[in-house]
Parts: C-alpha cells; structure tokens; sequence
C-alpha cells in the first residue's frame, strides 16, 4: 500500500531540495501548499494568506487521498512546523490506516541563514517561483516554529 511522507522542517531548510530526491527515489507525488498559493496569488496574497493555506492544506489532504487509493506514494512538503499540525496528520491518515512518516530537515542558524540569502536572491533574479523571505518574515517563521521530538519523527535529515 502506498504511504504518505511529511516533510518537518523550518522554511528554508531544505525541505523542497530532499522532497525531490525523495519522490524520485520512491516514486511519489509531492503537494505544496507554496506551489498553489503562489501560482495563484505569487508574492501578493497579503491577508488572506494563512486562510488560503487553510484551504489549500484542506484540498491537498483529500488529494493525498485519492493518490493513495490507487497506489501512489504522496510527499507533503509544507513544514508541518507545529506539533498539533504534525498531530492531526497522523491521525488522519491513522484514522484511515495509511501509512504515514515524518521525516524533518533538521539545519544548523548558519546555514538556515545561508538558504534564505540564496532563496532571496533565486526569486528576485527570477530562477524559482518561491517567496521572497524578508527578516521580519524569517522571525515569524522562526518563532511559530516547534521544533519535533524524536517520538514524532521517523527520519531525520541533516542539512547542515
């Protein structure tokens, strides 16, 4: 039976980067609430922004379904940065007797530091579609944040 991987990890630690090397390994599929919101929205969704991530985390979990249903291994990369997000996925794929592993991009301050330059200057001279990750951003991020414990994770990647 098909499986479904979350990718735990800060923005910017490289989550993306594994996810790919992952869904090729497996196969999978990946969902990213980042692809949608920015192919609809790209840098300007402004206020709505954490209810259009609600919903798109809402329409990529019944997706991940429908993948699972015929075989295809699914790869959620969008952080899960919060216990209770990582909490309700186990339940609800436990709930629906899916397999499904947390494996967290683990990244040390100074090369945390390093992937938002480089991201920064990838979007502003246009080689990915991804956000621009300012200081105050960051910070945000940084603070929302819990870092997991070992009992949530199954893999643990180091990106340091």
């Amino acid at each position: 039976m098909a499986k479904v991987i979350c990718m735990c990890g800060k923005i910017c630690s490289g989550k993306t980067s594994y996810s790919q090397k992952l869904r090729k390994q497996l196969p999978a599929v990946t969902l990213s609430v980042d692809e949608i919101t920015l192919a609809l929205f790209e840098q300007h969704i402004g206020d709505k922004h954490d209810e259009v991530v609600a919903k798109a985390e809402k329409y990529l979990y019944d997706k991940s379904l429908e993948l699972i249903e015929i075989g295809v291994n699914v790869i959620l990369d969008w952080g899960f940065w919060q216990k209770s997000e990582r909490e309700f996925a186990r339940s609800f794929y436990g709930a629906r007797n899916i397999q499904c592993e947390f494996h967290y991009v683990d990244i040390s301050e100074s090369d945390w530091q390093r992937n938002i330059a480089e991201r920064n200057r990838k979007v502003q001279s246009g080689e990915i579609s991804a956000y621009y990750v300012d200081e105050g951003l960051a910070e945000k991020f940084s603070r929302l944040f819990e870092r997991p414990d070992e009992s949530e994770i199954d893999v643990l990647c180091n990106n340091n």
